[in-house]
């Protein structure tokens, strides 16, 4: 049994539907630029969210010194170029235009206000903790009405770390007043959140939005939930 003082939450496709929103505002980009330059709006599409999930799965510590804004217009070229468009004004247009587009579908999940509430009642300590960039999330996060509830907010660039590097997971837990074997971790992926949670030496919930198999030689976590509504008895539990 664990005496859980802390629960760091991730936030893309954990407290929101991120894939929702980026693949909606790709696909908006990618309607307005095959309508004025003729090309398939579904192929450019699909070419930047390969181009967008090839750039995060690669995500290091030397890539947090760049400036996202400066990633998606490269990001986009890549995609345009895909296409058989080469055009660094449409590029640059298509990364503004795509980041105006997210700011539309952002919504937290369903029921995660009440979740937050109820752990916050339990006397808990809330933080966020994500890979994302403060050029960008800062803003995601106020937008989606999140700050007030949260004691503290990690984001990678600020820290120099990323998940699931374990000292960046006993880095949060100092700042919210409690080590890891008193704190746990939220979230959707199994590397970043999951293991780097356990390698930390806290209590894991794996947020298994996507239905996806565990690895088989990966060691599981402490609890599997398939909607974040589901996180406060997984806690109670430990």
């Amino acid at each position: 049994m664990r005496n859980i003082e802390a629960v760091l939450f991730d936030l893309d496709d954990t407290l929101h539907d991120d894939t929702r929103a980026s693949h909606g505002a790709a696909e908006d980009v990618a309607r307005e630029v095959a309508a004025a330059h003729g090309v398939d709006a579904l192929a450019l599409k699909h070419a930047y969210l390969a181009e967008a999930g090839s750039f995060w799965h690669r995500l290091d510590a030397a890539q947090l010194r760049e400036r996202l804004a400066g990633v998606r217009v490269r990001l986009w070229g890549a995609a345009l170029q895909r296409v058989g468009v080469v055009d660094e004004a449409l590029a640059q247009q298509s990364a503004e235009r795509y980041n105006e587009y997210r700011k539309t579908y952002f919504e937290v999940f369903p029921g995660t206000f009440d979740v937050l509430r109820t752990l916050r009642a339990r006397g808990t300590k809330l933080g966020i903790l994500t890979n994302g960039f403060s050029e960008t999330h800062r803003e995601k996060i106020d937008l989606l009405r999140l700050t007030e509830h949260f004691d503290a907010i990690f984001i990678a660039d600020e820290l120099g770390m990323l998940k699931p590097d374990p000292l960046l997971f006993a880095r949060a837990c100092a700042e919210l007043g409690t080590s890891p074997q008193h704190g746990a971790m939220v979230g959707d992926r199994y590397e970043r959140d999951v293991r780097g949670a356990l390698d930390a030496g806290m209590y894991a919930v794996w947020l298994n939005v996507r239905g996806e198999t565990l690895p088989s030689d990966a060691p599981p976590p402490h609890a599997i939930c398939t909607s974040v509504v589901e996180v406060p008895a997984a806690l109670e539990a430990a």
